[in-house]
């Protein structure tokens, strides 16, 4: 450690002091320099001309990503476009399918009803057929049983007429 030198308080405040006015001093004798006063002018060039560099490509950024937004914004339009297109088509079609199908279901249940129609005309003269056989099968019981019944009487002679 070194030893006390026998300054004083009051010594070595008026040593910093003045260190300090030296350097204030110092540094205002090199503010007043014109090299530095032109160094700071070639700093601050420089400094403008890379932040007009930096905005230009930001602005030239800024074009892009605009055209390519536009690009993109014709290109979802036009497929949006061919979209509705294909499904205006598509809806076309189903109602032309749809309207086929239902003509050919009107046109199957025509000729369905037309053969029920046509099946329920055969039944019913198939039964009235059956019902006049069977009419004509009881008349001819009954004039057979009446003519048993004459033959029984006498009223009938063996010629078949009744005088």
């Amino acid at each position: 450690m070194y030893g006390h030198k026998g300054t004083t308080f009051s010594d070595r405040l008026k040593a910093s002091s003045e260190a300090r006015q030296r350097l204030l001093t110092k540094f205002k004798e090199k503010a007043e320099d014109p090299a530095v006063a032109q160094r700071r002018a070639e700093r601050e060039a420089i400094n403008a001309a890379r932040e007009a560099r930096e905005t230009e490509r930001r602005a030239a950024r800024e074009a892009e990503e605009a055209r390519v937004a536009a690009e993109k914004a014709a290109r979802e339009t036009e497929e949006a476009r061919l979209a509705a297109e294909e499904a205006a088509k598509e809806a076309a079609e189903r109602a032309a399918r749809e309207a086929a199908e239902k003509a050919a279901r009107a046109a199957r249940e025509a000729e369905e009803k037309a053969a029920r129609e046509a099946l329920e005309e055969e039944r019913r003269i198939a039964r009235e057929l059956r019902e006049a056989e069977q009419q004509a099968a009881r008349d001819a019981r009954y004039a057979e049983r009446k003519a048993r019944k004459a033959m029984g009487k006498g009223k009938l002679r063996r010629g078949g007429g009744p005088y």
